[in-house]
């Protein structure tokens, strides 16, 4: 093994981060890399490497598993780096041996797509985790290993600002904002990359040189298909992130502290339940189509209801309960009010009343403080709905995850198959969910086509979650999963396809299986559901930026023809 000493996460970073400045960014004939720049000086910090772990090292069976215990790679090498000059060589080697290189920063990938067979190199960015200023470009500098309550905790102590990204606290940015990423302040302020300035990548001309790309959302920019690319089309396709770079498009002057939403000060928080015990098919109904009905009647834009977010939580009958994790914005307009109407219309021909949340489900752990909502500081809410769950670090869980858009109300074909599942009794587990999170608001300020996210007209998103921990009901929690995902949506052959009621998938929940015709009879691709008809744009992006397909799984962008 290869080391060198001196291990500092350094997280926040202050000062200068003038990496790429004064590398001219020149169009070169249509080449995509005739334009490129070496990355720019950083603070200096000790440094681990990069280190190289392989097989006879002890800690080789630590660095090659996902969160998800079910993904275990066997590559001949781990690179662990921890600053972005140190990428390009280790791609470079990859692909001149001719090895199968992939990518991790967070290790939250639902799918095989980091560790399976095939891959023989993986480069491991978790140590790369800066947070600084760039005052070259105005904007915050995020290094993709950086996790999300790492990113929120800087930005928010040192600035007083945040991105609009996710909920659980150990996901990685290099993937979570390739993705589009989403979260709680989402319908508030829009997707992460409504926030994406630029982003620097690592990536692979024909005759296999790494070199490292600066693409910025400037209209004359000629790289801006790569920024573009990077905005919901997904991890893994294109080239090794290094760096992200937020400032808002409405942001003036070059003070951090400007350059991006303020989250709320406080938040009112509210964690209710209903019990399956006393819950009718009808009561059941009912609820589920009042978390419908109200996000899209709200989904507007400019909706007054955009500073609430909620979470239904359709938890199988074993849990006990379903639950309605819900925040507001305690500084809009009448904020309480409006926390209270929510809360009505959800209890609304339900035939029970509610409860504390007192079960673990899903990413959420029991709430019973919660039952009458309490008011906190932003961030201390932040860390306790992302934390708090033991599931979230437990080593041994094993999981298998599906997704979908809704632009409408339920069928009621689906609410029956959604009951009939949840209520099976020939498999009965606490941690089998169908979870409803919402969407809309803020999201739609933005065009469709302005960013690769391309499903700003759903109103909420759902996400099929099992999770389970020993190897051999593997199989028992995945056909649970594959049966009531098919079944909800057996209209439209197996899936959500984009129509007036359903708009696809969510590529940061991949699901492999909407690449199988067992599994996806409806004639639509899996990469029309993840992208809509973003995805020709993205063929050429790829083959702009990886001609030789270096950067690939099984659901990655494909090279035209």
């Amino acid at each position: 093994m290869k080391r060198s000493t001196g291990l500092d996460r350094r997280k926040f970073l202050t000062g200068t981060t003038a990496g790429l400045g004064g590398a001219a960014l020149l169009a070169g004939g249509g080449n995509a890399f005739a334009a490129t720049a070496k990355p720019g000086p950083r603070p200096a910090n000790p440094s681990i490497g990069p280190v190289t772990v392989t097989p006879s090292d002890q800690q080789y069976q630590d660095s090659v598993r996902a969160l998800n215990a079910r993904y275990v790679g066997r590559p001949d090498s781990v690179h662990f780096v921890d600053a972005p000059e140190q990428i390009p060589a280790v791609v470079e080697r990859a692909v001149r041996e001719g090895k199968r290189l992939t990518v991790r920063s967070g290790g939250h990938c639902l799918e095989d797509f980091v560790y399976n067979s095939d891959v023989r190199t993986v480069l491991d960015v978790s140590h790369m985790n800066a947070v600084s200023y760039d005052p070259a470009r105005r904007a915050i500098a995020v290094e993709s290993g950086a996790t999300l309550l790492d990113l929120y905790e800087t930005l928010y102590q040192a600035w007083g600002i945040t991105v609009p990204g996710g909920i659980c606290y150990s996901v990685g940015v290099g993937g979570h904002v390739s993705g589009g990423g989403w979260g709680m302040l989402a319908r508030r302020d829009g997707l992460v990359v409504d926030h994406l300035y630029a982003v620097e990548v690592v990536v692979v001309d024909a005759s296999g040189r790494a070199r490292t790309v600066l693409a910025t959302r400037e209209k004359d920019d000629p790289h801006r298909e790569l920024w573009w690319a990077h905005t919901g089309g997904g991890g893994g396709n294109f080239g090794v992130v290094t760096r992200y770079f937020f400032r808002s498009p409405d942001a003036v002057g070059a003070d951090p502290r400007t350059l991006l939403p303020k989250p709320p000060a406080e938040v009112l928080l509210s964690a209710v339940s209903w019990p399956w015990a006393k819950l009718s098919r009808n009561g059941f109904a009912r609820l589920t189509q009042n978390y419908a009905s109200w996000h899209v009647a709200h989904g507007a834009a400019d909706s007054p209801q955009r500073f609430l977010t909620s979470f239904l939580i359709l938890n199988h009958q074993a849990n006990g309960q379903i639950g309605l994790v819900t925040q507001m914005d305690a500084g809009a307009p009448g904020a309480q009010r409006m926390l209270d109407e929510y809360l009505a219309h959800m209890g609304r021909g339900v035939g029970i009343g509610r409860g504390a949340l007192t079960r673990q489900m899903g990413d959420i752990g029991p709430m019973p403080q919660f039952a009458a909502a309490r008011r906190l500081p932003w961030l201390q809410a932040t860390r306790f709905v992302g934390t708090t769950n033991p599931l979230l670090n437990d080593p041994t869980l094993r999981a298998e995850y599906k997704s979908a858009y809704m632009r409408a109300e339920f069928p009621r074909t689906h609410l029956d198959t959604l009951y009939k599942h949840l209520t099976r009794t020939d498999i009965a587990s606490p941690n089998l969910n169908i979870q409803l999170t919402p969407f809309g608001g803020a999201v739609r300020r933005v065009s469709q086509d302005a960013t690769a996210a391309g499903h700003r007209g759903a109103a909420f998103k759902m996400l099929w979650s099992a999770q389970w921990n020993d190897p051999a009901d593997d199989a028992t929690y995945v056909a649970w999963t594959r049966e009531s995902y098919q079944e909800v949506y057996a209209r439209t052959g197996g899936v959500p396809v984009p129509d007036d009621v359903t708009d696809g998938c969510y590529v940061n929940y991949p699901d492999a299986d909407l690449s199988d015709p067992k599994y996806n009879t409806s004639g639509v691709p899996w990469h029309e559901l993840y992208y809509k008809d973003a995805y020709p744009r993205l063929q050429r992006i790829k083959k702009a930026y990886d001609p030789r397909n270096v950067f690939r799984h099984r659901q990655s962008v494909e090279l035209p023809n």
